[in-house]
């Protein structure tokens, strides 16, 4: 059975692509290498033992996204994670976030829909909560004003989804994840960003290994108790499994409705010093950090109640906080020997 998997090259996406491969899957990666490298690819073969089909695309091509399903017309799915994902950029240059995030999404639902099975998995976020009035949060908490543009873009996204499924064929499952962290067990793959990493993890193992002078810590004067800002951190392949299990429940046709939504997380805060110090035990390196002011976007907690994600999904966590950071460790070593 052949899924697509666009933003295949990426952290999450490549995680993913490995996983589906375990379970037999044939898998069309699509990226255009953006925020991820070619090299992507021969790590995830390494680990499978199997050849992706991967295509070089720009899904903000209307006419190239035509093309591309015309010749994948047997494809039993869609797991859509192409999309730009900084928060703070994304207030910086919010044109760049609609166009890429919502033009995109457009271009491949209206491909989708056209398709005799359109099964369609979507990468969004705890985000769309905005800043939740209660803890953990739930996936009927209620969707507040977004904090950022990109958050934005998955609460719209959202939005789109539902608004399709209600006059077309498809299925789809909305998986809202909270900070996915760590890399693969073989450190043949894990996250890489280019440029200045946006997001904690990879700008502590930056900061360990010495291409980062220091980490910043965006504000130390939260109504937490340590002040720093609290996160739910899952392992990536935790996370890529529960995007199998998804795709598996819709082409079993057990969804009960036609969107359904579930949170993955673990359902444990940690706040950025904790972060920090378990990082610190884990890899025997002691971090040069510098606590600043607060970063435009940033909500002051948020952590998942995984319950439903545990009991109507049958998906469960299960990395520590330790282990994950000790394979994101692992796996900034390897790239930069």
């Amino acid at each position: 059975m052949k899924v697509i998997v666009t933003g295949g090259l990426g952290f999450i996406g490549s995680h993913t692509v490995v996983e589906l491969q375990s379970q037999g899957f044939e898998v069309v990666a699509v990226d255009n290498l953006s925020n991820s490298s070619i090299d992507v690819l021969d790590g995830i073969e390494k680990i499978s033992g199997k050849k992706t089909i991967f295509e070089n695309i720009d899904l903000r091509d209307k006419s190239v996204v035509q093309d591309f399903f015309k010749r994948h017309k047997d494809t039993v799915g869609v797991i859509h994670f192409a999309a730009s994902k900084a928060v703070g950029e994304s207030v910086e240059n919010p044109l760049l976030y609609y166009e890429n995030n919502i033009n995109a999404l457009v271009y491949v639902l209206q491909e989708l829909t056209k398709l005799p099975l359109a099964n369609f998995i979507f990468s969004s976020s705890c985000t769309v909560y905005g800043q939740a009035e209660k803890m953990p949060i739930t996936e009927d908490a209620f969707v507040q004003p977004a904090m950022s543009p990109y958050g934005n873009t998955k609460q719209i996204g959202e939005e789109i989804i539902r608004d399709v499924a209600k006059v077309s064929n498809m299925n789809s499952i909305l998986l809202r994840y909270f900070n996915p962290i760590g890399a693969h067990p073989t450190a043949e793959i894990g996250e890489l960003p280019l440029g200045v990493p946006q997001n904690l993890v990879p700008f502590i193992t930056q900061t360990a290994i010495g291409l980062r002078e220091k980490l910043s810590v965006f504000g130390d004067d939260y109504p937490t108790p340590d002040g720093t800002a609290i996160r739910d951190y899952i392992h990536v392949v935790d996370l890529a499994k529960a995007h199998v299990i998804a795709l598996q429940r819709l082409l079993n046709k057990k969804n009960a409705e036609n969107v359904e939504t579930f949170n993955l997380g673990t359902g444990t805060g940690s706040s950025v010093l904790e972060v920090i110090n378990a990082f610190e035990k884990v890899s025997g390196q002691k971090l040069n950090y510098q606590i600043v002011g607060r970063r435009e976007g940033d909500v002051v907690s948020a952590y998942a109640n995984t319950s439903k994600a545990n009991n109507v999904l049958g998906w469960k966590s299960e990395s520590s906080l330790e282990n994950a950071l000790a394979s994101a460790w692992k796996w900034e070593q390897k790239i930069r020997s």
